[in-house]
């Protein structure tokens, strides 16, 4: 049960101070960001927003897979989203190893075959980010009142550059 004290302890200093209690749960800035799970990247601040601005759905790579459409139709009809940002990172590990290369070192650290586990790489971001933005623009249940962008971010400068 200690494995996780120090998290709780940091839970109650948070809680002392919370002032989302009763907030409703829409995205107050409209806007909804597809980003990777790296822990370089801070999706609110990166763009000046804070906590119950936006809505966030983070998955390696930062692509948009079926459960991230599901997260933006039910953010653009249901939780204020009016604008999309599709946001990979330079220095990605699923852009810099191959799937043979992921299974190698997911197998060695588990001790055991990793093969079966697919990792999905990506070759090539601005082609994979581009295929992304894409998806989301066409989606039927996706409003083309909802702007969607495509944006790389490099981990080593805090910058955004839009490429779609």
């Amino acid at each position: 049960m200690d494995d996780f004290d120090d998290l709780l302890s940091a839970n109650k200093d948070f809680a002392a101070n919370f002032t989302l209690g009763g907030f409703d749960g829409v995205a107050h800035a409209g806007v909804a960001i597809v980003t990777c799970m790296d822990s370089r990247i801070d999706p609110l601040r990166m763009v000046g927003l804070s906590a119950g601005d936006a809505k966030i759905f983070r998955n390696p790579g930062g692509r948009v897979t079926d459960a991230a459409l599901e997260a933006l139709v039910l953010g653009a009809h249901l939780l204020n989203v009016s604008r999309i940002m599709v946001v990979p990172h330079t220095r990605c590990a699923m852009a810099s190893n191959t799937e043979a290369e992921l299974h190698e070192r997911v197998g060695q650290s588990a001790g055991q075959d990793a093969s079966w586990q697919a990792f999905h790489v990506v070759e090539d971001q601005v082609a994979a980010l581009e295929e992304d933005v894409r998806r989301v623009r066409s989606h039927p249940l996706i409003p083309e009142s909802v702007l969607v962008g495509g944006f790389l971010y490099d981990v080593d400068s805090g910058l955004l550059e839009q490429h779609f």
